[in-house]
């Protein structure tokens, strides 16, 4: 939880919804697990990167811009790779070939009544 990842407070359905993505790449230094993207995609036309992680003392070494590289070769056939990111590595999506879309936001439920 290095990198402030909520989700992994779940490790029972994390290691679930692991499984479930279409692709998942993952950066390595000897045994140690350094930085991991994973994706869900519709098969042909939209891939969604859900998850970039790099930890901390792994990140600005280009680690996560080569995972992203990955992904963008993996879906090149693909019309859309999307993504919703915190305002504050922004920045490290749009230099990574990202636009902002200018007219439309990201919506979310986080507590689902049962």
């Amino acid at each position: 939880m290095s990198v402030g990842w909520s989700s992994g407070e779940y490790p029972e359905k994390l290691v679930i919804a692991m499984k479930n993505f279409d692709t998942v790449f993952s950066a390595w230094h000897d045994d140690n697990l350094v930085g991991l993207i994973c994706v869900m995609d519709d098969g042909i036309m939209n891939a969604y990167i859900h998850y970039l992680l790099v930890k901390p003392d792994y990140q600005l070494k280009g680690i996560g811009k080569e995972l992203v590289e990955r992904v963008k070769k993996h879906y090149q056939d693909y019309l859309k790779i999307a993504t919703i990111t915190m305002e504050s590595i922004s920045k490290f999506y749009e230099y990574s070939g990202f636009e902002k879309a200018e007219d439309k936001c990201a919506l979310f439920i986080t507590e689902l009544e049962n």
